[in-house]
Order: C-alpha cells, then sequence, then structure tokens
C-alpha cells in the first residue's frame, strides 16, 4: 500500500517561511524609518521659504543709494539703502528689532554684492538665505541702478 502525502507545510518549513518573511520586514522597516528621518520637515520648510521672501522683499524695496543708516545687531529700522543689509546674519526679528519667539532657532543672512557690468548696467545681486539647524534656504535677486 503506497503512503499518500496529505498537502500541508511540516513544522521545519513553517519556521523558515516565518524567519524569512521576519527579516524582510525588518529590512523594509528600517529602510521605512531612515527614509522618514531624512526627510524634511515640511512646515520647516515652508516657514523658511516665507523667511526669506519677506526678507528679500524688504531689502530689494530700499534705495540704490547709500545713506547715513546703518543695522545695529537685529534693529533694521534704520536700514535706509541695499547696502546696509549686506553681511546682515541674525536671528529672526521685526524690522524694529524685536525678537520672534516662536521662531527660535531660525536664522536670516544676506549679502548684497555689486554686479560689475551686467549686461551693460549697473546691478546689484540680493541674496537671501534663511536657516534653521542643517536645513538652508536661499532666496536670489537682482536690483539694476534706477
Amino acid at each position: 500500500m503506497r503512503y499518500k502525502r496529505n498537502g500541508g507545510w511540516t513544522l521545519v518549513e513553517l519556521i523558515v517561511a516565518i524567519v524569512v518573511i521576519g527579516v524582510g520586514l525588518a529590512g523594509i522597516v528600517s529602510a521605512f524609518s531612515a527614509a522618514v528621518r531624512g526627510s524634511a520637515d515640511p512646515l520647516v520648510r515652508k516657514q523658511l521659504i516665507s523667511l526669506a521672501e519677506g526678507m528679500i522683499d524688504e531689502v530689494a524695496q530700499k534705495p540704490w543709494t547709500a545713506g547715513p543708516g546703518n543695522i545695529a545687531g537685529c534693529n533694521r529700522s534704520n536700514a535706509d539703502d541695499l547696502l546696509d543689509y549686506h553681511g546682515y546674519n541674525q536671528g529672526v526679528c521685526t524690522p524694529d528689532g524685536i525678537g520672534v519667539a516662536d521662531l527660535n532657532g531660525y536664522a536670516v543672512a544676506v549679502q548684497v554684492v555689486d554686479v560689475p557690468n551686467w549686461q551693460g548696467i549697473a546691478a546689484r545681486q540680493i541674496t537671501v538665505t534663511a536657516s534653521r539647524g542643517n536645513e538652508l534656504f536661499a532666496l536670489t535677486t537682482w536690483r539694476t541702478l534706477p
């Protein structure tokens, strides 16, 4: 009489399958965890964009010609021309120099550089960099001599 094997798995096959599936899931979870940890926080990114846009708008509206004003620390209320902002690098504060407590850890830096003979026109390149920790967002615009 022939022995007919019933369909099914042996205990060894079942244990091997569980181990293989477990190792696979562990790999997937660790890869997913690393991807989530390394992704930029969308709220931080949006805040950096907003800070850079606000500062570049403030700087770009200032007159070209140098005046007697300057920036003292975080207080930008006396800035009266583009070049007053060159080298500005502070935490986030209002133009009057009042720090914004909700934005501790954020900073804004401004560089204003003369661009010699840009298409035959006197121009200045304005670069604003907003940062928080290792995340940076930079905006650049140009102003020409009116």
